[in-house]
């Protein structure tokens, strides 16, 4: 039984931590779409996920409402479309025009984000997957709403490297055809490696092959709520900072559970999974970074932050995973850099690198997050990036990405704006010695030996 404190503890929780439902997603399947006329699959798609989503904002703002929860974003994952889009596309620019059909989808049901305008090429590329990644750079700069990611890499097949040089080209060319919005394109594609099927967190969510028709997925997010319930806890011991965790943890999820099954209940949708992750925003007291520094360091990147960052993730997973009918997705602590002001102010201080970045990722949730970079920037550069990250992914089986933005035209140290929940960033250096040799070899690197299980 729920009694009166625990109630006054949530809504303190929601009116001065931070506490929201940072997305409730609908994964919808456009495999009963396909068609081998590019004409009559535009409109399948369009009238697909207009009748299937069209409740969806209503329905959130109805929950917002009765139960005083914020539901900062309602959302939209759909099929990888280079596997619907497969049979009628003969070229990129067919792909576009399906990217354009999911914008105006996405505008008419009033979604803020559709993901999925994505590809699976783990092993290989078909001639699908390389039509669409070709077109994203356009398809993102003609689109407002379309998210876009890749999935080149997993720990059973190996890391597709083909796919991975062929990606620092693709995010350069998005980021010079989006150079007027200070490369924005380049925030909505991810690049990953063992992407989940049912993440409900853009820009990267996608609707998996082996899910059902429609489902709702719900991100909770409390990165403010955690480190209130850490600074009343200061200076007591590793039990004592574990326990506290797992328990704000399982209080944060049950908000999530609730709208999950309050929106699967009343869109007539099955209830997927929670995402517990600790997704920051830019707004003071609502940072990851806030509470590695809470834990105990002086910023986020300074020793031992990789071991805070550690703790804090499995400490959360071991108290949500309790608190939810199913979890899933990418659960953990995020931490982007543009989004997230703790982050942010290490970076200007000095205390925070890519190279620590990268460190930090390889205990957390996803990995190099909306992280910007010079515009001139290598592309074969970028490509070794994601190399990098890919082989965290693949050889700690665990999720990670890439999401990094070469701002066109400006430098290290100038500051970008992004706007909303994207925020700003600082241009963070990157390493100038060349990597081209490397990722200029064909072929793919080949799945790690404690992939065989069979």
């Amino acid at each position: 039984m729920i009694n009166i404190f625990e109630v006054n503890e949530t809504n303190k929780m929601i009116t001065q931590e931070n506490l929201d439902v940072r997305t409730i997603t609908l994964g919808i399947s456009l495999l009963d779409c396909i068609d081998s006329d590019l004409d009559m699959l535009n409109k399948k798609i369009y009238r697909k996920i207009t009748d299937a989503a069209r409740e969806l904002v209503p329905t959130g703002r109805a929950i917002e409402r009765e139960y005083g929860i914020p539901i900062v974003n309602k959302r939209i994952s759909v099929t990888p479309i280079s596997l619907v889009g497969g049979s009628a596309c003969r070229c990129p620019e067919d792909f576009v025009t399906i990217a354009r059909t999911l914008d105006r989808a996405a505008h008419e049901v009033g979604v803020n984000f559709l993901g999925g305008y994505s590809a699976l090429v783990s092993k290989g590329m078909t001639q699908a997957d390389d039509f669409l990644i070709r077109s994203i750079p356009q398809a993102l700069a003609e689109t407002e709403r379309v998210c876009s990611s890749v999935n080149v890499g997993s720990t059973k097949t190996g890391i597709d490297m083909d796919a991975v040089r062929l990606l620092g080209d693709i995010i350069l060319r998005t980021a010079e055809l989006t150079k007027e919005q200070d490369s924005l394109g380049c925030a909505k594609l991810v690049v990953f490696c063992n992407a989940p099927d049912d993440n409900p967190f853009m820009a990267g969510a996608f609707h998996g092959v082996t899910e059902g028709d429609a489902v709702i997925n719900v991100g909770v997010s409390g990165p403010g709520v955690v480190k209130h319930a850490l600074a009343e806890v200061r200076g007591a011991d590793f039990e004592t900072l574990c326990e506290t965790i797992k328990k704000t943890a399982f209080k944060v999820t049950r908000v999530g559970q609730l709208v999950a099954q309050e929106a699967s209940r009343r869109l007539g949708v099955p209830f997927g999974i929670i995402d517990l992750s600790l997704a920051p925003t830019p707004a003071v007291g609502d940072s990851v970074a806030d509470i590695l520094c809470e834990i105990g360091l002086e910023y986020a990147g300074a020793p031992g932050t990789t071991a805070a960052l550690a703790l804090l993730n499995d400490q959360v997973k071991k108290g949500g995973v309790m608190a939810s009918s199913y979890v899933g997705g990418l659960s953990g602590a995020f931490i982007p850099v543009s989004e997230d002001q703790g982050m942010i102010d290490a970076v200007k201080a000095g205390a925070l690198s890519l190279e620590k970045l990268e460190a930090m990722t390889c205990v957390c949730s996803v990995g190099l997050d909306m992280i910007a970079i010079p515009g001139d920037t290598k592309a074969t550069t970028i490509s070794g990036i994601i190399a990098d990250e890919m082989a965290i992914g693949m050889v700690n089986q665990k999720t990670t990405a890439v999401r990094i933005i070469p701002v066109i035209g400006k430098g290290v140290g100038e500051t970008v704006e992004f706007g909303g929940l994207l925020g700003y960033a600082p241009i963070m250096p990157v390493n100038q010695f060349s990597c081209d040799a490397f990722v200029n070899r064909r072929g793919r690197i080949p799945a790690p030996i404690h992939s065989f299980k069979n």
